[in-house]
């Protein structure tokens, strides 16, 4: 049998005790010998292997993986490093760490003939990193596009079909336990930034920082924007977007966009997540499934123990991407859009018939959309609009 120890026993720890009896009912060579955690579970099944000092965990040569869900950076960098170099492997769902610190954990894995590996840091349950680093390894991919952020997207939902304002909205998916009592990260997309960044990383080859790249969430949207969207056939979302540059850098951010009935994306609803991934030789390819929650998480934590104890002391990934900096990125100005406008009333428009903004489509009072234009020249010409009426909001559209 293959011992494992996981880190952390809230949620997605648990859920992946429970994933590990399954698994082990059905012939699976994985055995828990501890849990670490700075809590007791009296009455728990797994009372008894709870511990609270990691260094039994890492001088216990017996123990082959880690299972790390602690969450955050701070404790959870410090014993992934020393599991690492202990000699033993370690798996995660902690999103957070993989983007700080991936490209430094992966080099220490590999330094150590281990592995690290981080399939429920993305997506939840939702097969993601593994089929792009596989099945999808002889493409270039030029764009991932989607929705990573269950929380955001089950309240941009309830505006959408059930007509209920963001504040409101908010306090369901806090009832309902989807938005933590602080739900800064999810709002704001921060947390849907530390996924695409690790999704971009793993495309591009060189660590994306999120701190590097761009996050705007959905406070701002409001029920008239979403009536105003849905009267010309477009849902808002709060996607992440990767997208491979002409010149060989790439473009991340996080923002809302209008998307396209025609569009997946568009009628990915709830909790769910969905994301797109565009290759040069597979096109588009989608990804669909429940992005967050104990068991589906701990279904992909599982499946990386799985692997580790298939590939015994090889190395799986021994480098998925070098480290990165600033100079990876190439900033949205230069992406080309069209965009959705509310404000009080349409720009006039001039003796040749355009406006500011060169052409536009009405949609109704003070609602348009433009043609397609880089970000900055449309940043330009809102700033000019903005000195003229009140401009409630101003949107990108998903290229289709």
């Amino acid at each position: 049998m293959t011992k494992v120890a996981i880190l952390g026993m809230g949620t997605v720890g648990e859920g992946v005790y429970t994933a590990i009896k399954r698994s082990a009912a059905r012939g699976s060579d994985l055995e828990l010998k501890y849990a670490l955690d700075v809590r007791d579970f009296p009455g728990a099944e797994f009372e008894k292997l709870v511990v609270h000092d990691f260094s039994i965990i890492e001088q216990d040569d017996e123990v082959r993986i880690v299972a790390e869900t602690i969450g955050g950076v701070r404790a959870a960098y410090e014993f992934t490093r020393r599991a690492l170099a202990a000699g033993k492997s370690v798996v995660t769902s902690n999103k957070e760490l993989v983007a700080t610190h991936g490209a430094e954990l992966l080099r220490l894995a590999g330094e150590n003939g281990v592995n690290y590996m981080f399939e429920a840091a993305v997506g939840g349950g939702i097969p993601l990193i593994r089929p792009i680093c596989q099945c999808l390894h002889a493409n270039v991919i030029s764009e991932i596009c989607g929705i990573l952020n269950g929380t955001t997207n089950f309240i941009l939902d309830r505006m959408i079909s059930g007509g209920v304002p963001f504040d409101r909205a908010l306090a369901e998916a806090q009832a309902l336990g989807y938005a933590e009592l602080d739900p800064t990260d999810d709002i704001e997309g921060k947390d849907a930034l530390r996924k695409i960044c690790i999704l971009a990383s793993i495309a591009f080859g060189r660590h994306i920082y999120p701190e590097f790249a761009q996050a705007e969430g959905i406070s701002g949207i409001t029920s008239e924007d979403v009536a105003a969207a849905a009267s010309c056939g477009y849902a808002i979302k709060l996607l992440g977007r990767y997208v491979l540059t002409d010149d060989r850098h790439c473009c991340v951010y996080v923002a809302p966009h209008l998307v396209g009935s025609g569009d997946i994306v568009a009628h990915t609803n709830g909790v769910f997540n969905c994301v797109r991934v565009r290759g040069d030789i597979a096109g588009d390819v989608a990804f669909y499934g429940r992005g967050a929650g104990g068991l589906a998480t701990a279904s992909a934590v599982v499946a990386d123990l799985e692997d580790c104890v298939r590939f015994g002391g090889k190395t799986k990934h021994p480098s998925l991407w070098e480290d990165g900096d600033a100079d990876c990125l190439s900033s949205t100005d230069r992406l080309v859009t069209r965009w959705f406008v509310r404000a009080d009333r349409l720009p006039d428009t001039t003796s040749n018939g355009e406006t500011v903004f060169g052409d536009i489509q009405k949609i109704g009072d003070g609602v348009f959309i433009t043609k397609p234009m880089r970000s900055d020249a449309f940043k330009s010409a809102l700033g000019v609009f903005s000195g003229e009426a009140q401009v409630f909001s101003a949107i990108r559209i998903l290229p289709e």
